[in-house]
């Protein structure tokens, strides 16, 4: 790979050159750096204004040959995946480019034995175990279309999933190991399944040993066909913008999007990106604590790595299982020299006994990230002085499910690092700040973030609504993508990303849509509406508080905070719960009726004495009511 930046120098010329011939630039590197079946005739075709985006169009390739095939011939035997398991005394697995190689191929034949062909989906519901890996890798070598979900969403959002990709074929376990608790997968699928017609056919991996119950003509443990399946599969030439996956994403309103991702250009920019933001080098050890279920898991677990020849490490379990001492244990085990993680898991490890640290041996590690929200400055400061000795860089990364890879954040060792703030973009990624009515705005500034030309790595669609996808990420600010984050530039060009400006909370990393969590507490026999909003958490960084109207005025509020998160767990997933409900008479409204959240949010987060201009509203009488219920809550 001769696209590796490793000085200030060699990241100014790469940020010109991708500034002033972006199409060259990434026709240079896609074209040095990758085994491509037939070359392209148009580097880069683009109309923001329908929105239309085709990079390296003609191309002819498949992303597997790129992660594995290519690999073959002079690291065979070099471990490709490392695979700890939940429980610290079961065996750890070393999957080599070889053996993970034969994986695939076996997984991919046994998927086209079942009926599956270039452009299914297929959706994978399964914990962090080696098959997950190996299943992602296998749709894309048939050129079917993956759709990971994660194993923590409920019955109704998997359908929900199932249902908007039109999945021919679901992948599960018997369950999976989650800290101390057995998770059971299998139940989850078959209610799941009980409104998805369109799958024909489920296989199950086994991993817990739960009894499952398989329904004739449908399920089927994988195993026994991959035992018997050929190691021989031959990779399905597919077009650089033939969809590789869907992922989907919460949104501002109740249905998920279905974030869709081609195939030449999210391989370019996912292996550019994990080259350089990890300063990955031969021997190096490199680990992610995300879930494959997630954007993070898809690019820096699985392509990213596995496209630049890489050893990555997948961890089945938590932060906190045995103890709080896990993530030390194995990055001391391993010898890791990467390690990306998010902010809330940071914060949590912060607040153990420093003991658990200082007794693991941790100077293997180069580089530490953070991902998933925006990272506060204590948990900087200790992350870079407990984890980091005050040496090892820290880089605080932003980007989003859309994007596909790292938008904004400090090359380490390159970029200074200034805490809280994201830093500087990447080359070609052309950032600018916009003021509300549209003007892009020089200098230090504070905006909303958008981007005003295309990356390989993009989103090009969300799946079966192209209309939701321009009306979300191209109709706010003319000629370019609205990301939906504001953000604040300081004098040197230093980018602090400020939180979303639209109806997402991030808990936890995970981005949540509060119209889904407010359908569901709205089902609630006794709740009229609801409004939900975020606020302020030590760990989290944001927590759900819930505003809810009863029917009835004389409801007890710690009793419905408890069945008011079943019913969220549910429909959604025990990752949407509140920590917090306020029974209210009413909500602050507009005239034309719409909540008003800001009030909401200050006054979740304790900030009652300064909540604006509130005469406009139809109720202003309700705020001071609500704020009343707030302090009694406390």
């Amino acid at each position: 790979m001769n696209y590796h930046i490793q000085s200030y120098q060699q990241y100014e010329k790469a940020r010109q050159e991708a500034q002033l011939n972006p199409e060259l630039f990434w026709d240079k590197i896609a074209q040095d750096n990758f085994i491509w079946k037939k070359p392209w005739h148009t580097t880069l075709n683009y109309d923001f204004s329908k929105p239309e985006v085709k990079w390296f169009e003609g191309g002819q390739l498949n992303i597997t040959e790129n992660c594995l095939d290519r690999h073959l011939k002079d690291r065979a035997q070099q471990t490709a995946i490392i695979f700890e398991p939940n429980d610290p005394h079961s065996k750890t697995e070393h999957l080599s480019y070889q053996d993970l190689h034969q994986r695939v191929c076996k997984f991919a034949n046994v998927l086209q034995s079942n009926g599956i062909e270039k452009g299914d989906r297929v959706c994978l519901y399964l914990p962090m175990i080696p098959e997950l890996a190996v299943a992602v890798l296998a749709c894309a070598r048939i050129g079917a279309i993956h759709s990971v979900v994660f194993a923590g969403f409920s019955a109704a959002a998997l359908a929900t999933r199932i249902i908007d990709c039109d999945a021919k074929l679901v992948i599960t376990s018997d369950g999976g190991f989650r800290g101390d608790k057995i998770l059971d997968l299998k139940t989850i699928v078959d209610r799941a399944l009980e409104d998805c017609a369109m799958v024909k056919t489920v296989l199950l991996v086994k991993r817990t040993g739960n009894r499952v119950v398989l329904k004739p003509n449908r399920d089927a443990w994988i195993q026994p066909q991959l035992d018997s399946a050929s190691v021989d599969c031959p990779a399905v030439v597919m077009e650089s913008e033939d969809p590789l996956f869907i992922l989907y994403t919460s949104g501002s309103t109740g249905q998920p999007k279905g974030m869709m991702h081609t195939t030449g250009g999210y391989m370019v920019y996912s292996a550019y990106t994990f080259k350089n933001y990890f300063q990955y080098t031969e021997g190096d050890v490199y680990w992610c604590t995300a879930d494959i279920g997630w954007i993070t898991g898809h690019s820096y677990i699985v392509y990213g790595p596995l496209l630049n020849g890489a050893t990555t490490v997948m961890f089945e379990g938590v932060p906190s299982y045995p103890d709080f001492g896990r993530f030390w244990d194995i990055v001391q085990k391993h010898r890791v020299t990467q390690f990306y993680t998010a902010p809330t898991a940071i914060r949590t490890l912060a607040k153990q006994p420093l003991s658990l640290v200082t007794s693991r041996d941790l100077s293997s590690l180069k580089v530490l990230g953070t991902v998933g929200e925006p990272i506060n400055e204590d948990a900087w400061h200790w992350y870079h002085e407990h984890i980091g000795g005050g040496k090892i860089p820290v880089i605080d990364t932003w980007w989003q499910t859309e994007t596909g890879g790292i938008m904004i954040a400090n090359l380490p060792g390159i970029i200074e690092a200034k805490p809280t703030f994201a830093t500087k973009p990447m080359p070609g990624i052309q950032v600018v700040l916009k003021s509300e009515d549209g003007q892009t705005l020089e200098g230090s500034a504070a905006g909303s973030l958008c981007i005003d030309f295309p990356w390989p790595s993009m989103a090009r669609t969300i799946w079966g609504n192209h209309n939701r996808f321009r009306d979300t990420y191209f109709s706010t600010f003319q000629g370019c993508y609205f990301t939906g984050d504001g953000a604040i530039r300081d004098d040197h060009g230093n980018y602090r990303i400020t939180g979303r400006v639209d109806d997402v909370i991030i808990v936890s990393g995970h981005n949540l849509g509060t119209a889904p969590i407010e359908d569901a507490i709205n089902e609630h026999p006794q709740i009229a509406e609801s409004a939900v909003v975020g606020k302020p958490h030590d760990i989290k960084g944001q927590s759900l508080c819930g505003f809810v109207i009863p029917k009835n005025q004389s409801i007890d509020a710690s009793d419905l905070l408890s069945s008011v998160n079943r019913l969220i767990s549910e429909e959604i997933g025990p990752i949407a719960k509140l920590d917090q409900i306020l029974v209210v008479s009413g909500l602050p409204k507009t005239r034309s009726g719409k909540i008003m959240r800001r009030i909401l949010r200050k006054i979740a987060g304790g900030e009652t004495s300064n909540l604006g201009d509130i005469s406009t509203l139809l109720n202003p009488e309700v705020v001071d009511e609500i704020i009343q219920q707030f302090h009694q809550s406390k």
